[in-house]
């Protein structure tokens, strides 16, 4: 379930909740912890991205005849 973070503009606590999709999309929106207030907005936290490495086949630009890693030369 996906984790979103909120700020409270009443009393500047930031706090996270986990909602659905479902409800994020009928426009649910959290109370403060703190103070109860419904004057919160969502900020952007971080990203976590998963999936694999990707090497470049192109070598760095400074890469050369005398680069001692560079599978090229």
């Amino acid at each position: 379930m996906p984790t979103y973070e909120y700020l409270c503009n009443d009393c500047k606590e930031k706090f996270e909740i986990e909602m659905t999709l479902a409800e994020k999309d009928t426009g649910k929106k959290p109370s403060c912890p703190k103070c109860k207030s419904k004057k919160v907005v969502q900020v952007l936290g971080n990203v976590n991205v998963i999936g694999s490495k990707r090497e470049s086949s192109t070598p760095p630009p400074s890469c050369g005849p005398s680069c001692p890693t560079c599978p090229r030369y």
